[in-house]
């Protein structure tokens, strides 16, 4: 009675041999036998399995990777058979049909191409795969290329490489940067000239216009232009004294600067305006003014 019954767990299937020759394959779930005449050949997992194969391999441009892929597969339900007696070793042949088409596709790829493609890397390895492995009762379910490892120097130089193009990149930014603040402070600049330049020309408009009002004010007391404009500007040269005084650490020193300076200043130029009357006076009449010796 020992070895009448037997338990089949689930997702496993077990082939049943009678005298050496298959006799049954038995799915999940409790199940009889015959002691001495049948017997347990052997169990398979019908779950998805995944295998690991790691490829070492050259590239186009002659450099040395580690790739490693993984494959899924799993035993087709209704080959058991195939499975468990047409391949001895499945772990084995599956490597060596992913060595196979590794060492095909890889060869025909530069190395930045191999991590750009290598899902069709994956998609080779599993047609070829599917076609050679299904005839054993394996399904392929997935491959996948889990990771691509280039010998230790190619990655220190990949990072150099990388690291300097960013810094290129990092040089060009702050250039042009740099290039738009010195345009923009040019502008800036530009404009505070304008508007210093505009500002000194209303300035210099209102006191014109200032003066011209104060002229005409003069005449209408009976003082003539040239007297007029003399008197502004020993006006303008005392309103200067008052700013100075007002200044407690200044430096500057007006000459002349007597008592008696400021009428001086006045008899002096109300004579100079008077000769300028005369001399443009006579060069409109066409004469010229008589030289001095």
């Amino acid at each position: 009675m020992l070895g009448l019954f037997f338990i089949v767990k689930q997702q496993t299937a077990v082939v049943v041999e009678r005298f050496g020759k298959f006799q049954s394959v038995r799915g999940a779930g409790f199940q009889l036998k015959i002691p001495i005449v049948d017997r347990i050949a052997g169990r398979l997992s019908l779950k998805v399995q995944q295998l690991d194969v790691v490829v070492e391999t050259k590239t186009k441009d002659d450099v040395f990777v580690k790739i490693k892929v993984s494959v899924q597969y799993v035993v087709i339900a209704n080959k058991v058979y195939d499975a468990f007696y047409k391949l001895d070793n499945p772990y084995a042949q599956i490597t060596s049909y992913v060595f196979d088409v590794v060492r095909a596709e890889v060869p025909k790829l530069r190395l930045d191409d191999v991590f750009e493609k290598k899902d069709d890397i994956a998609i080779a390895v599993k047609a070829e795969l599917q076609d050679a492995m299904n005839d054993y009762g394996y399904d392929i379910i997935k491959t996948l290329v889990t990771d691509i490892d280039p010998d230790e120097q190619v990655k220190h130089a990949m990072n150099r490489i990388n690291a300097s193009e960013r810094e290129k990149v990092a040089a060009q930014y702050e250039g042009d940067a740099q290039r738009i603040l010195i345009v923009e402070k040019a502008k800036a600049e530009a404009e505070s000239k304008r508007l210093q330049g505009q500002g000194i020309a209303d300035q210099r408009r209102e006191i014109a216009r200032g003066l011209e009002e104060s002229v005409n004010v003069l005449n209408k007391v009976g003082i003539n232009s040239q007297e007029a404009s003399a008197l502004i500007v020993v006006t303008q040269h005392y309103d200067t004294l008052q700013a100075v005084g007002t200044l407690n650490k200044s430096n500057l020193i007006l000459l002349p600067n007597s008592p008696h300076a400021a009428g001086d200043m006045l008899n002096n130029m109300i004579a100079s305006f008077a000769a300028a009357n005369q001399i443009g006076e006579e060069m409109k009449k066409g004469n010229t003014p008589p030289r001095k010796e």
